[in-house]
């Protein structure tokens, strides 16, 4: 099965959870944050013992058991009626998050537009980040080094999956004006698109 999918993409802190949880709560939209979905494993189980290996130290999970973990969720959202593809679209955040995922669920993907939300000044993206430690209890996001490692990580593994999309389905909004300032924006487009 293909789900019609809109990419919300962007460094960490850029806002995708943010915008997603709020576009989630709109009738024929269902909003998937990966990072979510691994926060909300249990730290003993084998997957969950991976995710912290991981994150850590600001990298990525591997591939395979983030795709594994990321189908679990959507068939199980779907056997829960959470999510119906054949009426909603699918709004994904921290997947795919390098060209290789990306590849891996090019089958299972229509994906419609990629919004990317971007922050020139990596020093409000730091901030932005501490800011949500303190108030989410977010270990991967309370040291300053891991911060770092993850904006790098982001540079090197994740940008390129905006190539792997193309131009055509590329869509910039500006992540540095107000969160409500950002919905709009992105509602715009979604109306635009007519998805």
């Amino acid at each position: 099965m293909t789900f019609r999918t809109i990419l919300l993409f962007g460094a960490p802190g850029s806002g995708k959870g943010t915008q997603g949880k709020i576009l989630g709560t709109i009738p024929n939209f269902f909003h998937c944050s990966c990072g979510e979905v691994f926060r909300n494993l249990r730290l003993d189980s084998p997957l969950g013992k991976v995710f912290v290996e991981y994150s850590s130290r600001g990298q990525l999970v591997p591939d395979e058991p983030t795709i594994r973990l990321w189908r679990q969720f959507i068939e199980n959202s779907q056997q829960t009626g959470q999510f119906d593809p054949a009426t909603d679209t699918l709004l994904l955040d921290g997947i795919p998050r390098n060209a290789r995922q990306a590849e891996l669920l090019r089958e299972a993907l229509d994906v419609r537009a990629v919004v990317y939300l971007t922050c020139p000044d990596p020093e409000k993206l730091v901030h932005r980040l501490q800011r949500r430690a303190l108030h989410e209890n977010r270990l991967d996001d309370a040291n300053l080094d891991v911060i770092r490692s993850r904006l790098q990580t982001y540079e090197q593994e994740s940008k390129p999956v905006l190539d792997f999309y193309g131009p055509d389905r590329l869509h910039i909004v500006d992540a540095t004006k107000t969160p409500v300032g950002v919905l709009l924006d992105i509602l715009t487009l979604i109306v635009k698109l007519q998805v």
